[in-house]
């Protein structure tokens, strides 16, 4: 979630809250209660009970914390790990883990932990002290969502699913849109972000990846604007999804590319 300075007014907290604000969330996707067993609706004494089996092993633990190491050792090198140490026996494990993992191999990164609820109030009070986020799969869905606000629409937010080896898929946080499709209204932006999200952590090309944002930026200045992000009284001009696609691709077209880019 980074709070673009053409954006700042599409959020709904103060200026001084979220300018500056740049937050990676590292979150598990295969695991947690969302895919524990045993898990079911079954009857007991006369009345239906419904349970989830919070679940990780250490493997899966180990698996999240090298990926989150490995992604806040390519920006300011600190890592916030949230669990609910204080009262799940699951989170008690995740911490254990994630400290073994940094500590011994990511010696570069400075690791700290914090409790969920404690984190959700903190990603909205002063957000400018986060860099990177590690969380399960629960806490992890409910955070990155809070985040997309703080850039003010989730459809600037981009987002990528990175396994252990081999390329990472790379997509807009906000998913299909299918209450939309069809009518021209989505924000491309989401996804033309996470195609420099590749370039920078799935294929280690961040010159390319910056040209990218850069060329984001510029149509910012420009002052042209999806619905989702278009503000009353702005003075922008609200375009269309495959206009503020052709806007971008203006924009590169227009930029003094490198030769080691482009060679």
């Amino acid at each position: 979630a980074k709070v673009l300075p053409q954006l700042l007014d599409a959020s709904t907290l103060k200026k001084e809250v979220v300018e500056g604000v740049d937050v990676m969330v590292v979150r598990e996707l295969t695991g947690d209660v969302y895919f524990g067993t045993p898990k079911g609706i079954d009857v007991v004494d006369g009345q239906r009970v419904g349970y989830n089996n919070m679940i990780y092993s250490e493997k899966e633990i180990d698996r999240i914390a090298r990926v989150a190491g490995d992604v806040a050792s390519k920006r300011e090198g600190r890592l916030c790990s949230v669990d609910k140490a204080n009262v799940l026996d699951v989170s008690q494990l995740w911490r254990d883990v994630v400290t073994d993992v940094i500590t011994k191999d990511f010696s570069d990164v400075e690791l700290s932990h914090m409790y969920v609820d404690n984190a959700a109030m903190q990603l909205i009070r002063w957000p400018k002290q986060f860099d990177t986020i590690v969380c399960g799969n629960i806490f992890g869905d409910i955070l990155s969502d809070e985040a997309s606000m703080l850039v003010g629409s989730l459809g600037m937010l981009p987002s990528a699913s990175i396994g252990e080896d081999g390329p990472g898929v790379f997509e807009p946080c906000h998913g299909s849109a299918p209450d939309i499709a069809g009518e021209d209204k989505a924000n491309p932006l989401a996804m033309i972000l996470s195609a420099a999200m590749m370039l920078k952590y799935d294929l280690d090309r961040p010159e390319e990846a910056l040209l990218i944002e850069q060329a984001v930026e510029a149509v910012l200045d420009e002052k042209v604007r999806t619905a989702d992000i278009k503000q009353e009284n702005d003075g922008c001009k609200m375009v269309g999804c495959k206009e503020m696609g052709e806007a971008v691709i203006a924009a590169v077209e227009r930029m003094d590319i490198p030769n080691a880019i482009t060679n």
